[in-house]
This record gives C-alpha cells, sequence and structure tokens, in this order.
C-alpha cells in the first residue's frame, strides 16, 4: 500500500508534496497514484528508442512537470536529465535514462 512513509523511504520529498497538496494526504497519495499508472512512461521509452526526439521531449516534459509536482525525486530525477537532453533533441544512448526510470518506477508501484 502506498503510503507517505513508505514514498519517503524511496527517497520522495513527501514534505513539499503534501505542502503542495495543502497538507491534505489523500489527496496527495491520490495524485502519487495517477503519476504512477500514467501512460506517457511507456510513450516515452517508445519515442526516444525510435528516434523521435520531439516526441520523447514532450513525453518527459510532461512526465517531469507532474512528477516534480508530487515530489517523487528518485522518479524524477532520471526523467529530469533525460528532459534537457531531449529538449535539445541531442542523438545519443538514453538507455541509462530510460533504465533508471524503469526501476524507479517499479519501485515505486510495487508499494
Amino acid at each position: 500500500m502506498v503510503t507517505v512513509d513508505a514514498l519517503k523511504a524511496l527517497g520522495a520529498n513527501t514534505e513539499e508534496g503534501l505542502g503542495r497538496c495543502l497538507n491534505n494526504e489523500a489527496f496527495y497519495l491520490r495524485l502519487v497514484g495517477m503519476a504512477l499508472a500514467d501512460e506517457k512512461y511507456g510513450k516515452l521509452r517508445t519515442a526516444v528508442e525510435a528516434g523521435d526526439l520531439t516526441a520523447g521531449f514532450e513525453y518527459a516534459h510532461a512526465l517531469k512537470g507532474m512528477l516534480a509536482n508530487v515530489a517523487l525525486t528518485n522518479l524524477l530525477t532520471p526523467i529530469a536529465e533525460m528532459t534537457e537532453v531531449l529538449r535539445a533533441r541531442e542523438q545519443r544512448d538514453y538507455s541509462g535514462w530510460l533504465d533508471q526510470m524503469d526501476e524507479e518506477l517499479a519501485k515505486l508501484k510495487a508499494l
């Protein structure tokens, strides 16, 4: 079960996320659940692996904003780093960031 304590243990800045939700824990956890269920993670991987860096940037940028709002720092970090490289449409190997994204997402979904 996703709890504030479990999220904090995985590196989320729960104080910041809760603060953005006016310290309404139920609302915060609902937003976290929505963030974890988002389809953009798979779409980001697919776009980047296909070389569509414009679509990849759009997905990464959207995820970055959503994750920053709920302060899921452990998942936000690789996506934020990837977003800035994708912003420049830089052709390079994104697999490290994508794998880290998948790993952190799996940890969060396992709660």
